[in-house]
């Protein structure tokens, strides 16, 4: 099964098949090909049904969905499906529209229907919706009125109507309502007014735990990290994932926090039970990636049935933790005919009805009936077909955020941009700047702006003492007493002389674990611990500028050149040199026909030209079923990652020969392909293996996305049953698991060769 940075980025690609319906459509300005909704101006018409039958007979819920589509802002992603406004007019059309339509009209026509409508009504209390009113109306009273007042009516406001009515919103009424609405955690500061927490994210590109300890460390040094400890894993195998959460527990523990915060591995639900069940207490909070439709989650192997399961199991202390992101589903195939926002809204009514069923699961534990959830909206995670710009990631967040309080959760943020995207480091600060005063409960926190492991920017442990100094924000009381005591800030709140240096809290550590060595010994060995970790391309944060906020010199200057490599590197393509070095190599191409093409269009990344079609359809005709493995090698977003010395041809040739030794029967050739995404993995494999016997297997070897200081690569093993194979379209993500992190600076080619065998034995 897939993990979140595999749903949301590197298998990134458009969905195409939203329906046209009657509305007057026009072309947008990118390349002449994506068609906008024009909106024209009627007074005889007062609302959105109305305007639906004069212009087309009859309810069509596929023009339903392009109205209020056209309403929002211009995003990327909601063009790509058809639903973004031919231009402000259309938009302003759009929205006047919206503005007259009466809430109980638009809870009677559902966007879509499916199991995921049906649950998230259920979160409605007392009337669904107040009678006679429009959403303008609800806009001004959202607006003028005080937090109490508000939550009163928000257990009647349906998602679809949330979804809409930021709609109406400026950017400042976004702020402004956003900051008057807060849903604190239980027995805790965190979600409350003028708070801002923070997730300290310790990824390691090779799960070492020293990695992931080290940089908890160094997020107390600068007195962050009160929300949650959670760290994406490499390996969702049971003990690597065992093997970390006991690390974060352990770090709780020896501090005496494990009642102040929980810690969490982002791990597959289901892989988070099993360890639970493998090594009973070593989790806390579980975490899991939710979508806006059945179809989208199902990609993520979860259902509703299963999530309400999981939710009544969480008796503990700590529930749940989601996270989602604008885009997702459409980027995955499952857009529906209806816009970002939207999905976005029905993912928090997710949340927010499975928040119900933890409350529900507390009091059977003779627990008080709120429980501990929360949700984190991961803003631009995904890349350019979602949104390109500071701007629209500054909407996006502000929609986010108030759409998320509206539904009664407790809502962070990770304000974040891929490499491939139009926002700089610059461009991040300054969209903190305008997200700030919305007051979300936490933005993430790394040593650095970089991920090591996820690849892509987003908030720094020092951004947090920036934002902090700036807004006046304050850290949740009972973590903000462990920092005194800890030494890094004094009892007035300032940085003291231990301020930044993680061998300060090392030294604290080990004294607390009752380790009665000297000070020199204990941050001599700390120094060495420290040197090792840095070795491996992992930031540790210490020190800091002319201000504790800023950087230490050094560390600025080697974010700066990781940076300006993957900008680099996000642009290159294979070198003929690479292709004719690679041994029975068959070149083939996807319908990008450039490199920006691909990155702003990750669909025709998707599926081979109509030439290199015809060439795998003789290949299939020459292999006449011999063969049940396929290997097939794409540059994905980093051609660097597959063509740096000592990265394919040693892990190819651990492979085949493992591949021998165990009984596989390999296709001789390396498929090659140039702007290659994984779909078009699958769509090989349905040429290739369709109706074929038994479980052939395509091991997709793609560059991974750039930025993490490693130029690493995946490998993507799907191996379904011949009869899945032969179903066109079947084959999706919830079918495949990955080896990712390869590259001789993280897990070594030869070591990502064996994994590989070892996941491909488990499906086969």
């Amino acid at each position: 099964m897939l993990k979140r940075r595999e749903f949301l980025g590197g298998v990134a690609g458009l969905a195409t098949g939203a329906a046209c319906g009657a509305l007057s459509r026009a072309y947008g300005q990118q390349g002449g090909e994506s068609p906008r909704v024009v909106i024209d101006g009627n007074e005889s018409v007062d609302d959105v049904f109305q305007y639906i039958k004069v212009k087309h007979g009859g309810f069509d819920r596929s023009v339903y969905r392009q109205i209020l589509g056209a309403a929002n802002p211009y995003k990327e992603g909601d063009e790509a499906i058809g639903v973004a406004a031919q231009d402000e007019r259309s938009r302003e059309n759009a929205r006047q529209l919206l503005a007259n339509t009466e809430l109980a009209d638009l809870d009677s026509r559902s966007i879509h229907i499916d199991n995921l409508e049906t649950f998230i009504s259920t979160r409605l209390e007392g009337k669904r919706t107040m009678a006679g009113w429009t959403l303008g109306q609800l806009r001004s009273f959202l607006l003028k009125r005080d937090e109490a007042t508000i939550k009163t009516i928000m257990p009647r406001l349906s998602s679809l109507v949330i979804g809409c009515v930021v709609k109406l919103m400026s950017n400042e009424e976004l702020i402004s309502l956003g900051a008057k609405v807060f849903n604190p955690l239980p027995d805790s500061d965190i979600g409350a007014k003028g708070f801002l927490g923070a997730r300290i994210q310790p990824n390691s590109p090779t799960d070492n735990i020293d990695d992931i300890r080290w940089q908890v460390l160094s997020g107390f040094s600068y007195a962050v990290g009160d929300v949650l400890l959670g760290t994406n894993p490499v390996s969702s195998e049971t003990d690597s994932v065992v093997a970390i959460e006991r690390t974060l527990q352990e770090i709780l523990s020896v501090f005496g926090l494990t009642t102040a915060m929980p810690h969490c591995v982002l791990a597959h639900i289901d892989v988070q039970a099993k360890a639970e069940t493998f090594d009973r207490g070593c989790t806390e909070l579980w975490f899991q990636s939710i979508a806006g439709v059945d179809g989208a989650n199902a990609t993520f192997d979860i259902s509703v049935a299963k999530m309400k399961g999981h939710a009544l199991s969480r008796k503990g202390r700590y529930g749940l933790y989601f996270e989602t992101g604008q885009g997702a589903d459409f980027t995955n195939g499952h857009g529906n005919g209806f816009d970002m926002v939207l999905h976005e809204s029905r993912k928090y009514g997710f949340a927010s009805a499975l928040a119900k069923h933890v409350g529900e699961a507390q009091v059977e534990a003779g627990r008080p009936a709120k429980p501990w959830v929360h949700l984190n909206d991961v803003a631009g995670f995904i890349g350019p077909e979602v949104f390109r710009t500071r701007a629209q990631l500054v909407r996006c967040c502000l929609e986010d955020i108030v759409m998320g309080k509206l539904h009664g959760l407790c809502i962070g943020l990770d304000v974040c941009s891929t490499l491939h995207m139009d926002v700089s480091l610059g461009d991040l600060d300054w969209c903190l700047d305008q997200i700030a005063p919305a007051n979300p409960a936490y933005l993430m926190a790394l040593p650095t702006k970089i991920d090591p492991m996820l690849g892509y920017l987003t908030t720094g442990f020092q951004d947090h003492v920036r934002l902090r100094e700036k807004f006046g924000f304050k850290v949740n009381g009972r973590m903000w007493e462990f920092f005194k005591r800890l030494g890094v800030i004094d009892s007035s709140g300032k940085p003291t002389a231990h301020f930044g240096d993680p061998l300060w809290v090392y030294l604290k550590y080990r004294r607390a674990k009752n380790d009665s060595r000297s000070d020199e010994l204990i941050r001599k060995e700390g120094e060495s611990r420290l040197a090792d970790v840095r070795s491996r391309g992992v930031f540790v944060a210490s020190g800091h500028g002319s201000r504790p906020s800023q950087l230490a010199p050094k560390l600025k200057a080697d974010i700066r050149r990781i940076y300006d490599d993957a900008k680099e590197s996000i642009w290159k393509e294979f070198d003929p040199q690479f292709i004719k070095a690679t041994p029975d190599v068959v070149p083939l191409a996807t319908n990008s026909r450039d490199r920006e093409d691909y990155i702003l269009h990750p669909v025709t990344g998707e599926q081979l030209s109509s030439e290199s079609s015809g060439q795998l359809e003789q290949l299939k005709m020459d292999h006449d079923g011999r063969y049940n493995v396929q290997i097939v090698i794409s540059d994905g977003l980093n051609a660097d990652a597959v063509m740096d010395d000592g990265h394919m041809l040693p892990f190819l040739n651990r492979l085949r020969e493992l591949l021998k030794q165990y009984d596989f029967k390999p296709a001789p050739e390396n498929l090659l392909i140039r702007s290659g995404r994984v779909r078009v993995g699958y769509r090989i494999g349905e040429t290739l293996f369709g109706n074929q016997p038994g479980n052939p297997a395509i091991l997709h070897v793609i560059g991974e996305r750039p930025g993490t200081g490693h130029h690493t690569f995946s490998v993507y093993i799907t191996a379904p049953s011949g009869g899945v194979w032969g179903q066109p379209g079947k084959v999706d993500h919830n079918m495949t698991k990955v080896v990712s992190g390869i590259a001789r600076t993280a897990l070594d080619p030869a070591d990502g060769a064996d994994a590989t065998l070892k996941l491909l034995s488990t499906l086969i």
